[in-house]
């Protein structure tokens, strides 16, 4: 059974649409959601949560329809958007405390222990947090309470290479026992080299691909040039791709 399954998600903007997207995510895999800035990755994940309305299309979490489940489902998932601020004056520890009231599986230990991972203190207050302890603020909330999907936009985004390196270690724990999943969207594609299973391609607002990372580099080797015999990477595929003025 997919963990998620996505299938012809569009949202309609008066400048841009989202259209036709689909695509699914199976149990203890990482799947990459690459695309320029404006292509259409937030507002995918944003559909998915239904925190924006789609138009059309349906969004199914663990076997259920999202929408009529939304609040069991909810229970299940671990969400860090991009765009989303606390209280500028408010600690840390009481950012957590209300948190928790949200959820029936919230472990505090699991939260002390991604504290002291992340290397937060819980007497601070968020005005004192860098962009990337912010981050790793609202990872730390979204790892405790045993979620089986993780959504994330842009995690890395703001983190050192040495943190970003750590982060995405993290990812490939969580995963390993095939219980839980992670969707992320990122503009760094080096990231997904080092730890992503599948990719999802939007440009535009159109999804060019969705596959397993290694069919799905292989897929877009004909981008090479006349003589070239190295393999192109994910960062070499997105470049030559957005240069192209047409879908491949």
């Amino acid at each position: 059974m997919d963990v998620l399954a996505v299938k012809g998600l569009t949202k309609r903007y008066p400048n841009f649409t989202l259209q036709n997207i689909t695509f699914s995510l199976k149990p203890g895999r990482i799947m990459g959601l690459i695309g320029k800035n404006g292509a259409g990755k937030s507002t995918t994940l944003k559909s998915i949560l239904n925190l924006v309305h789609p138009d059309a299309g349906t969004i199914q979490m663990f076997g259920k329809d999202f929408k009529q489940n939304e609040e069991s489902c909810k229970q299940d998932i671990g969400v860090v958007l991009g765009g989303i601020d606390f209280y500028h004056h408010k600690k840390l520890a009481d950012i957590a405390a209300v948190t928790k009231r949200f959820y029936q599986n919230w472990d505090d230990a699991a939260y002390q222990k991604y504290l002291k991972l992340f290397e937060l203190d819980p007497q601070k207050k968020i005005k004192a947090l860098s962009a990337g302890m912010k981050v790793k603020f609202m990872i730390a909330l979204a790892l405790s309470h045993h979620a089986k999907l993780f959504i994330f936009d842009e995690p890395t985004s703001g983190l050192d290479p040495v943190s970003r390196d750590d982060l995405l270690e993290l990812f490939r724990e969580l995963v390993k026992d095939g219980k839980r999943s992670i969707l992320f969207s990122t503009h760094i594609t080096s990231d997904l080299e080092k730890c992503a299973d599948d990719i999802t391609y939007i440009k535009d607002g159109k999804l060019l691909r969705s596959d397993e990372k290694s069919a799905f580099i292989k897929s877009f080797q004909h981008l090479r040039e006349p003589g070239e015999t190295k393999e192109l990477t994910l960062e070499d595929i997105m470049v030559r791709t957005e240069r192209r003025r047409y879908d491949v």
